[in-house]
């Protein structure tokens, strides 16, 4: 059986006040994480929020492209687009 990859483009703002998906930007998920971008500090943020939000295991979280930039790309294994889609906005629609 063939486990579903799902790629997902993310525009991340490291040193906020707290880690958070905010929405859409362009054909992008907004992410804030409060860890700064120093040392891979804000990349195991956005790994350990994007687990967090996806109820998955860090370890079925890559970051393929963009690791020393804001603009990130990343893959969810074991997670179809369709899932992760709906989750996310489920997250961003959530009252506070």
């Amino acid at each position: 059986m063939v486990r579903p990859t799902t790629r997902l483009r993310l525009r991340v703002s490291p040193g906020a006040s707290g880690s958070e998906v905010v929405g859409r930007h362009g054909d992008a998920w907004k992410l804030r994480v409060a860890a700064r971008a120093e040392s891979g500090k804000a990349n195991d943020a956005v790994v350990a929020l994007l687990a967090s939000t996806f109820e998955i295991p860090r370890s079925s979280i890559e970051i393929v492209r963009g690791l020393g930039s804001r603009d990130k790309i990343v893959a969810l294994h074991d997670l179809t687009a369709d899932e992760a889609e709906r989750r996310l906005d489920a997250v961003v629609g959530a009252p506070a």
